[in-house]
Parts: C-alpha cells; structure tokens; sequence
C-alpha cells in the first residue's frame, strides 16, 4: 500500500504499534520474572493484530493487482509465530508497525504546504445588500457583487478592485515574498491575504470558477496518480520478494536451520522500496508548492526532472503579452503633445495597444483629458474629438483611409517586427508610436538556469510571424524557432522534439492546451493563463514568472535524486544483511533491529527533499532583449 493511502490510516498505524509495544515490553516483563512460557504467549500476542492489518492491507493490494513487500513481513511474522520465535516476530511486528506510523506521519509532514493551501479556503463574504453589509456564503457570490474584503481577510472570489490601493500579500499563491498593490479597477485573485486597509472588490466570476477554487481542485488531485518510479519500484518489488524467498529456501536446505530462514526474512522486512519513493515524491510536490509552483502529482515530477527538451510559447510566456511603448517617430509638430492627446482619445478602447499607450502617457506625467464623439474600428483604430481637436489613432492603414489624401505620407513600409500606431491630429499624420511584446525580464536567466539543469534544447513555437518571433528568440539562445503555427502544429512540434528526449511544453492560453496536453510534462503560467491550460497542464506556476520553472525543475531532479539514493542504499544494505543471515552471522532477533534501523535511516533520508537543493546565488544583469511586435491587430 503506497504512502499517500495510509493517510487515513494514522490512527489505526497507532493503534497496530501500540499493541506490538504493550506485547513486547509484557513479554519482557514475564521473562524477567522467569516465566518464559507467558513471555512466549505475550510476545506472540503482540504479533496477532499486527500480522491481521497487515493480512487486510495485502489481501486489499491483490483485489487491485498489486503485489508488494509487505509480503515479506507477513511471512517473517506467520513463521516466527509457527517456529516459536515470538520475541523475533514481536520485534519485526514493532518495528513495521512503527515504520508505518513514520511512514504516515512523515507523509503528512511532506505535505504540509498543499494542505496549508486548502485550508486558506474563505467559507464567507461580506456583501454589501441594500439592507447593508451581509455576511454570506461564498458560494452565493455572483459576478457584479460589491463585497468589502477586511484587513487580514483571504479574497473569496476573483474580481478588481473597487476602491483603492489594496496592499496584498499573494505568498501562499505565487510565492512572492513581498506584498503586491493593486489600483483601482486592477484584478485581484482569490486567496490573497489584504495586509492593507479594508477595500472594496468587485466578484468577476462565482466562487467555483476563481483561482482559489481551480487551485483546490488541482491539489485534490495532486496525488491519485500513482508515479511511474513507484511503478518502476513495484516491479522492482517483485524481483526482490523472490530473490528474498529464493535465499530463504537455500539457507533453510543448506543449513537444515529454520533459524536461518527467518533471520533471511525478517532483515528483509520491510523493503525500502516502500517507504522512500512514496515519502520523496510527496516531500518534493510539497517543496515545489512552497516556491509557487502546483504540480499534479508525483508522476508530474518525474516528468519534470527527466525533461530534456523545452517547448515554449511566446505571448503571454517567453513575453507578458501586454504590448509595451518602444520607440516613436515624429511626423509633424509637438510629440509629447501629440502622444498625450492620442493617449486621451485611446482611453475610450479596451484594446490592449489603448491600454498600454494611456499607461505610457500617464507614466511619462502627462495629463489625459476626456474624449468625446467617440467612434472605434474593433481592432483597428479610434476615432473622436480631445479638448477640441479632432484625433485619430490605429493603425497606418486605418489612418491612411480616414485621412484620404492627406495621409499619403503613411504610404510606406512600416518595420515587421513591431506595432506601429499612428496619431493624427487635426487631420494631419503627427506621430508614429511603436509597441513591443518584450520578452520577460527573467527570461534569459531562466533559460540559462535551464541549461545548467540538462534542458539541453529549448525551442520556441508561436502563432505569432516568423519576424516577431525572430525578433523575441534573439539573443535567448533558443536551438530553433517555429512560427505562424496553429494549435495541431504546436502538438506535431512537441511530438517531432522527443527524438531528443523527454519534452516539457510552457504554455499559458487556451491554443497551448492541446500541446501541453500531449508533452511529456505541460507547464502552464497560472497567474493569468486561461484555465483550459491550466487544467491540461501536468505542472502550473501560480505566478507569471518564468525562473519559477527553473527552481521547479531543480527541486523534482533533487526530489528523484533523494530517491533513488534511499532505494538503491537501502536494498544494497538489506541484501548484505540477508546474506549474512543466510550463513548464520544474523539471528532472527538482531536481523530484524538491522532492518528497521536501515528503514528508518531510508525515511529520514527521503525527507530531505523537503529541503530542496542548495541554491547558488547568482546575480544577473537586467536584460532587455530586442523589441519584438506586441502581436496585436489593430
């Protein structure tokens, strides 16, 4: 039975142990007092109930198809109780009864961050009614509800913020250290702490459909795959069980001594096998969730430890999807005037480019005024009337055709690898503004940290033109760039790739989910990522924030490393203990205490992946790749 089902276990772990103690220290007790009979029954007392749970666990194994070790301890126990040696099958009964209570409770210590994660699950809000502020369900929140979210309370649904600053400290979601602020109309997630003053938030979607409760979901399901390494154990499992009872019977017919025999199986009880796979897998998913990263699984954690090769999608990944101002041309007049009075008129659209030229304005100081006679080209420019003037601002062509013969001028070519958004004022072309989709300022240290973990090729594959893509990949080291790609193609890019090796997809929007889907291991940005990508994903970062993968891939390579070590430690140590019980160096008794020492140093081992790695600080220098196009129609 695998760790992660012992869970509900614990208290019956107890009970077994305490039964196995109360007949050991007894027996002993009657033997002092030189009554070796009683001993004998009270020994063999403390073996009964222990043999029973662990008879059920093994009969409940083989209904699934299952054979493991703890066969092993069953026979130990059935043959010391058959040969008469009690105090030998007593103390294997101690100590696998206390093995698994270590085991249970070593578990539930591993996964300490993803239970803290369910239990910051708010139950209520607080919504403002006409009758005034109403304590209710969160599951009665519906989008448009205006809800008060009070100093030291967890953000029950996902929504914007209403009345602001609010200050938050998003640490148990993104693993950010440092609280965050949000303005006025900027979207907060659900389960996130308010540090700040009370505010006012306004629900986007219903509690079932927020990031808190996606979140849950996905920690629900965190452990029901079984991983293949402890697939990988099992049958490991098998060949140990009949190596162990192959020695048995050669050291019983060699010898004659059916003491021998049960030396051979009790030092075999139980296999490490058992306990450090399960306790590493757990302890390392539960490590990745304290550095802001959900992995679904202890298979996704292989997966990603094993991942040789990367696939990544640029908008919204590799970039963060919001186009920033880059560089601008002037035409004809003031460009600072030209720039606000454009940004004024852009902040009647909802367009991404309006949004990040109104930023740019107001972050350069200027003052926006309100626009007026407003019309807009879904996707192609806006036009209307600022303090007076008649503006427009889109796109060249757009431009062009509104102006008719007067914008002639914009009869040219504009660059390929960016946005370009053209202000007229007063009919006349005044200023050319270029945007960018620039690759995240992380990028190329997590590319680099990447490598240094044996990602040994990275490849870039976007719905975006080869000369944006282009534009983004240089300089990042990327061994091949695929471009104008559809979502089936990303899918044949990553199944081409595995001629390489074992491939991790990162991908955040709902065109990735196919592709994540049919990885060896799929990445998704959580922090705004669409929920199809998240839900096809094997791994999701909670936050957008790319050196989070890197530090995820350390902690699964450390988490198997932790692994492996215990197992192959442990069967080469139970191995040479088995022979030396099969040539009569090893009594029953002493064969036993060699074998739970050598367990419990296997359980404590595998806890170190909780730890993680040791990190080598490294300081890099901003970088500031190449301007690349936002990949926004307009």
């Amino acid at each position: 039975m695998m760790a992660a089902e012992r869970f509900k276990w614990g208290w019956l772990d107890l009970a077994l142990l305490g039964a196995a103690g109360a007949g050991l220290a007894a027996g002993v007790l009657a033997w002092a007092l030189g009554d070796a009979r009683t001993a004998a029954v009270l020994w063999g007392a403390g073996i009964v109930p222990v043999l029973a749970g662990l008879a059920f666990e093994i009969v409940t194994s083989l209904r699934r198809g299952e054979v493991g070790l703890d066969i092993i301890a069953a026979l130990a126990m059935t043959a010391a109780l058959l040969m008469g040696e009690t105090l030998a099958g007593v103390v294997v009964a101690l100590m696998y009864s206390g093995g698994q209570f270590l085991e249970s409770y070593a578990a539930r210590r591993a996964r300490r961050e993803l239970t803290a994660l369910l239990e910051r699950v708010p139950r209520t809000a607080a919504r403002f009614e006409p009758s005034g502020l109403v304590e209710v369900p969160i599951e009665a929140v519906q989008p448009g509800d205006r809800l008060l979210v009070r100093h030291g309370d967890i953000i029950p649904v996902d929504g914007t913020v209403g009345t602001g600053p609010a200050a938050l400290d998003q640490s148990a979601l993104t693993g950010e250290s440092l609280p965050v602020r949000r303005a006025a109309g900027e979207e907060v997630l659900s389960g996130s702490l308010n540090v700040g003053a009370p505010f006012e938030l306004r629900a986007i979607r219903p509690a079932a459909e927020s990031t808190m409760a996606g979140i849950v979901r996905l920690v629900a399901g965190a452990e029901r795959a079984k991983a293949p390494m402890s697939r990988l154990a099992d049958r490991y499992a098998m060949l140990f069980l009949g190596v162990t009872l192959a020695l048995t019977a050669a050291a019983w017919l060699g010898s004659g001594d059916g003491s021998r025999a049960l030396a051979v199986l009790v030092i075999a009880t139980p296999c490490p096998l058992i306990l450090a796979v399960p306790i590493a897998l757990i302890a390392g998913v539960s490590r990745a969730a304290a550095h802001g990263i959900l992995v679904k699984g202890a298979a996704a954690l292989e997966g990603l430890a094993a991942a040789r090769v990367m696939v990544i999608d640029k908008t919204g990944t590799l970039t963060s999807g919001q186009p920033e101002l880059v560089g601008e041309e002037a035409l004809a007049g003031d460009p600072t005037e030209a720039l606000r009075l454009g940004a004024s008129l852009e902040q009647a659209s909802r367009h991404p480019v309006a949004t990040a030229l109104a930023q740019a304005a107001r972050g350069r100081g200027l003052v926006l005024s309100p626009p007026s006679d407003v019309s807009e080209d879904a996707g192609a420019g806006v036009a209307g009337t600022v303090e007076g003037r008649a503006v427009l601002a889109g796109s060249p062509a757009f431009v062009r055709q509104e102006l008719g013969t007067a914008g002639d001028a914009l009869d040219r070519a504009f660059p390929n690898d960016r946005l370009a958004v053209v202000v007229a004022i007063d009919g006349r072309p005044a200023l050319v503004l270029y945007l960018a989709d620039r690759a995240r300022p992380e990028a190329v240290q997590a590319l680099r940290a990447l490598r240094r973990l044996g990602v040994t090729r990275s490849v870039l594959a976007t719905g975006d033109r080869n000369e944006i893509a282009g534009s983004v990949a240089a300089g990042l080291g990327f061994d091949a760039v695929r471009a104008e790609l559809v979502p089936a193609q990303k899918v044949d890019v990553v199944i081409a790739e595995r001629v390489h090796g074992r491939v991790m997809m990162v991908g955040d929007g709902v065109n990735d989910a196919p592709a994540l889907a049919a990885a060896d291991v799929g990445v998704a940005m959580g922090g705004r990522g669409a929920a199809a990508s998240a839900e096809a994903a094997d791994i999701v970062l909670l936050s957008d924030d790319l050196s989070r993968l890197a530090s995820g891939v350390g902690v699964a390579q450390y988490a198997m490393k932790i692994a492996r070590q215990s197992v192959f430690v442990g069967i080469g140590l139970s191995s040479a203990g088995m022979v030396a019980a099969a040539l009569g160096y090893i009594p029953p008794v002493q064969g036993a205490l060699i074998q739970e020492a050598i367990d419990l140093a296997v359980i404590l081992n595998a806890l170190r992946a909780l730890g993680g790695p040791r990190e080598r600080a490294e300081r890099v220098a901003p970088f500031r790749p190449p301007a690349s196009a936002a990949g926004q129609a307009r």
